[in-house]
């Protein structure tokens, strides 16, 4: 990761889960992750701002010690690179991440259980 740059850059991606309540969205700073199922059906809309990539995924001991019968589905790197408020994926001023309506309601059917979700202000 190059921190010299804010956002840091990653350029190899390896995530360690503390704990998932079923989310087919993860957003850790400056990366998110999505289920292989959500990346199909993002790429089956033609879905633009984003690629995917590789993710290693570990389980931290207090995973493996609060959730040891969790088994995650598996999960790639969303790499985004759009224009906020104009692509369908985005990185707001404020380094939020911002989706469009169709993006956001394929998360949602696919199941955002804790996701906050709030309008985007054009900021």
């Amino acid at each position: 990761m190059d921190t010299s740059v804010h956002p840091p850059i990653v350029r190899k991606l390896i995530y360690q889960m503390d704990g998932w309540v079923g989310d087919v969205i993860i957003t850790t700073f400056p990366c998110f992750l999505v289920v292989s199922q959500a990346k199909q059906a993002l790429q089956n809309i033609g879905s633009s701002g984003a690629s995917f990539a590789h993710v290693e995924i570990t389980k931290s001991d207090d995973f493996l010690e609060l959730q040891p019968a969790v088994e995650f589905p598996q999960f790639v790197w969303l790499k985004v690179s759009g224009k906020a408020g104009h692509d369908d994926f985005g990185i707001a001023g404020d380094l939020r991440l911002v989706i469009s309506e169709r993006v956001l309601d394929i998360l949602d059917h696919l199941g955002i259980p804790s996701a906050t979700v709030e309008p985007y202000d054009g900021r």
